[in-house]
């Protein structure tokens, strides 16, 4: 059994028992009232991965989460933590998982240190709370009062209390919202350090780029029910194309003051070789395209075609948010 003087976060393989998944959902549904949060979501999570979770506000993953952390009970199917269930493992359980809510409430007199000794004293192992205070970039603030500390401050002592009890499994839930760039990154690093340590990890995020840099897979929900499922590089290749090419037009002359949005005729551009798919929403024309440097050139010719003229117009990578506004029709970050 680890202590609190010799382990570290860090340290490889530490306290990862069994070969099951770590996580396990199987026809799982929950309803309140009259709304389905969950239709029968089937999900499983080896263990070593780290695996983010997408959808948009009303998709059901916060009910998903909950009732892996087993702070909801759902009305049925099976639901397996570590290779327990909540019913009958519920004492072990939370002795092997670290959680990091959305928002946590901390006692406002409590110092940053003494917070991280209460948290460290609910198990039965784990790490330092020295390394705690280190991991989170908290050491000159260690005397402080959670009162006095900042929105990204407390994210991150919400971090280090997930992390002091040396979990198997750690939830995440938008671990960085609030955190400026530096501490982003450095957040990054520390998920790094515990997949390489053979931790799992589930991570829900608003960040398209932290779900690419950190998840082997991405989960992506709407309605309850799992829509797309893969590691991002294969979500990704779903959109049809290597870029995206955006851009919105009028009708007036180049470099005039015309309002409104004028009418593009989508088949000239749909007939362009290398253009996969044409949507628009509130007006900006999105073209999913391989071989953009040959395309682009024809979409201008095709505009000039029609009369009109770009009022803006922009391209870039085909990305995780490209998913997911194809699924969904939105922005995550919209919601």
């Amino acid at each position: 059994m680890r202590d609190g003087t010799q382990n570290s976060v860090l340290a490889p393989g530490t306290g990862v028992e069994g070969n099951g998944p770590s996580l396990l959902l199987r026809g799982v549904r929950k309803a309140f009232a009259d709304v389905q949060a969950m239709d029968g979501l089937d999900l499983e999570v080896a263990r070593g991965e780290c695996f983010g979770l997408l959808g948009p506000n009303g998709a059901g993953k916060t009910t998903t989460i909950e009732i892996c952390e087993g702070l909801t009970a759902p009305d049925d199917g099976t639901v397996e933590v570590l290779g327990l269930n909540w019913r009958t493992g519920a004492k072990e359980l939370r002795q092997r998982i670290g959680i990091q809510l959305q928002e946590t409430q901390f006692p406002d007199k409590l110092t940053v240190e003494e917070t991280l000794r209460l948290f460290r004293s609910f198990f039965r192992r784990g790490i330092p709370v020295e390394e705690s205070i280190r991991t989170a970039q908290l050491e000159e603030k260690r005397g402080a009062r959670v009162g006095g500390l900042s929105g990204g401050q407390k994210q991150r002592l919400a971090m280090a209390c997930a992390l002091v009890g040396d979990p198997e499994l750690l939830f995440l839930d938008e671990p960085t919202t609030g955190l400026d760039p530096q501490a982003r990154r450095h957040l990054w690093d520390v998920v790094e350090g515990l997949k390489q340590a053979g931790r799992t990890i589930i991570l829900t995020t608003h960040y398209m780029e932290e779900a690419e840099r950190l998840c082997d897979r991405v989960a992506i929900m709407d309605h309850g029910r799992e829509i797309a499922l893969g590691t991002p590089q294969q979500l990704i290749a779903t959109v049809g194309g290597e870029d995206i090419v955006e851009f919105a037009v009028s009708s007036g002359e180049a470099g005039g003051h015309a309002t409104g949005h004028a009418v593009v005729d989508a088949g000239p551009l749909r007939a362009i070789p290398g253009v996969q798919s044409h949507r628009v929403d509130a007006g900006l024309h999105q073209l999913s395209v391989s071989e953009l440097h040959k395309a682009v050139p024809r979409i201008f010719a095709a505009l000039k075609g029609q009369g009109l003229h770009l009022s803006e117009f922009r391209t870039h990578s085909a990305s995780l948010e490209d998913v997911f506004v194809k699924l969904t029709g939105r922005n995550l970050r919209d919601e």
